[in-house]
Protein backbone atom coordinates (compact mmCIF):
# COMPACT_ATOMS: atom_id res chain seq x y z
CA UNK A 1 0.00 0.00 0.00
CA UNK A 2 2.93 2.32 0.67
CA UNK A 3 4.03 2.14 -2.97
CA UNK A 4 0.48 2.84 -4.13
CA UNK A 5 0.31 5.93 -1.91
CA UNK A 6 3.70 7.17 -3.12
CA UNK A 7 2.54 6.87 -6.74
CA UNK A 8 -0.86 8.39 -6.03
CA UNK A 9 0.49 11.34 -4.07
CA UNK A 10 3.32 12.02 -6.50
CA UNK A 11 1.04 11.93 -9.54
CA UNK A 12 -1.78 13.91 -7.93
CA UNK A 13 0.61 16.41 -6.38
CA UNK A 14 2.34 17.13 -9.68
CA UNK A 15 -1.04 17.42 -11.42
CA UNK A 16 -2.01 20.16 -8.95
CA UNK A 17 0.70 22.27 -10.60
CA UNK A 18 0.23 21.13 -14.21
CA UNK A 19 -3.59 21.31 -14.33
CA UNK A 20 -4.68 23.25 -11.24
CA UNK A 21 -8.11 24.24 -12.58
CA UNK A 22 -9.69 20.87 -11.83
CA UNK A 23 -8.43 20.95 -8.26
CA UNK A 24 -9.56 24.55 -7.76
CA UNK A 25 -13.14 23.27 -8.12
CA UNK A 26 -12.72 21.28 -4.89
CA UNK A 27 -12.17 24.47 -2.88
CA UNK A 28 -15.12 26.62 -1.83
CA UNK A 29 -14.58 30.01 -3.48
CA UNK A 30 -15.32 31.85 -0.22
CA UNK A 31 -12.11 30.59 1.44
CA UNK A 32 -9.43 33.28 1.60
CA UNK A 33 -7.13 34.08 -0.05
CA UNK A 34 -8.26 32.11 -3.15
CA UNK A 35 -8.84 28.61 -4.51
CA UNK A 36 -5.47 28.41 -6.26
CA UNK A 37 -3.62 28.91 -2.97
CA UNK A 38 -5.22 25.75 -1.55
CA UNK A 39 -4.67 23.83 -4.78
CA UNK A 40 -0.95 24.57 -4.80
CA UNK A 41 -0.56 24.03 -1.05
CA UNK A 42 -2.27 20.64 -1.20
CA UNK A 43 -0.20 19.67 -4.24
CA UNK A 44 2.98 20.49 -2.34
CA UNK A 45 1.67 18.55 0.67
CA UNK A 46 1.01 15.50 -1.51
CA UNK A 47 4.49 15.53 -3.02
CA UNK A 48 6.00 16.08 0.43
CA UNK A 49 4.00 13.21 1.90
CA UNK A 50 5.15 10.93 -0.92
CA UNK A 51 8.75 11.85 -0.13
CA UNK A 52 8.23 11.03 3.55
CA UNK A 53 6.74 7.65 2.64
CA UNK A 54 9.63 6.70 0.35
CA UNK A 55 12.34 7.13 2.96
CA UNK A 56 12.32 4.36 5.60
CA UNK A 57 13.56 6.75 8.29
CA UNK A 58 10.61 9.11 7.74
CA UNK A 59 7.97 6.57 6.75
CA UNK A 60 6.07 6.63 10.05
CA UNK A 61 5.92 10.43 9.87
CA UNK A 62 4.68 9.94 6.31
CA UNK A 63 1.88 7.79 7.70
CA UNK A 64 0.83 10.62 10.00
CA UNK A 65 1.15 13.06 7.11
CA UNK A 66 -1.10 10.77 5.05
CA UNK A 67 -3.71 10.87 7.80
CA UNK A 68 -3.53 14.67 8.01
CA UNK A 69 -3.60 15.11 4.25
CA UNK A 70 -6.55 12.79 3.70
CA UNK A 71 -8.49 14.37 6.57
CA UNK A 72 -7.65 17.80 5.18
CA UNK A 73 -8.87 17.14 1.64
CA UNK A 74 -11.99 15.22 2.68
CA UNK A 75 -14.08 18.41 3.10
CA UNK A 76 -13.13 19.34 -0.46
CA UNK A 77 -14.52 16.04 -1.71
CA UNK A 78 -17.73 16.66 0.22
CA UNK A 79 -17.95 20.18 -1.19
CA UNK A 80 -17.41 18.83 -4.70
CA UNK A 81 -20.24 16.31 -4.26
CA UNK A 82 -22.54 19.09 -3.09
CA UNK A 83 -21.43 21.49 -5.81
CA UNK A 84 -21.91 18.86 -8.53
CA UNK A 85 -25.43 17.90 -7.42
CA UNK A 86 -26.86 19.21 -10.71
CA UNK A 87 -24.19 17.66 -12.97
CA UNK A 88 -24.86 14.58 -15.14
CA UNK A 89 -25.18 11.28 -13.29
CA UNK A 90 -21.72 10.01 -14.26
CA UNK A 91 -20.09 13.15 -12.84
CA UNK A 92 -22.14 12.95 -9.64
CA UNK A 93 -21.10 9.30 -9.29
CA UNK A 94 -17.44 10.32 -9.45
CA UNK A 95 -17.96 13.13 -6.96
CA UNK A 96 -19.92 10.96 -4.51
CA UNK A 97 -17.54 8.03 -4.97
CA UNK A 98 -14.57 10.11 -3.83
CA UNK A 99 -16.05 10.53 -0.35
CA UNK A 100 -15.90 6.89 0.86
CA UNK A 101 -12.61 6.30 -0.98
CA UNK A 102 -10.93 8.48 1.65
CA UNK A 103 -11.53 5.76 4.26
CA UNK A 104 -9.04 3.17 2.93
CA UNK A 105 -6.50 5.95 2.40
CA UNK A 106 -6.95 7.09 6.01
CA UNK A 107 -6.60 3.49 7.15
CA UNK A 108 -3.41 3.06 5.12
CA UNK A 109 -1.94 6.17 6.73
CA UNK A 110 -2.86 4.83 10.17
CA UNK A 111 -1.27 1.46 9.44
CA UNK A 112 1.95 3.04 8.18
CA UNK A 113 2.15 5.41 11.15
CA UNK A 114 1.77 2.51 13.59
CA UNK A 115 4.04 0.03 11.83
CA UNK A 116 6.93 -1.12 13.98
CA UNK A 117 9.46 -2.09 11.29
Amino acid sequence: MKNFLVGLFTFAGVMHFIRPEGFDALVPPALPPNQRFYTLASGAAEVGTAALLVNPSTRRVGGWATLALMAGVWPGNIYMAYDWRDHPLWQRAIAYGRIPLQLPLLRAGWNIAHRQD
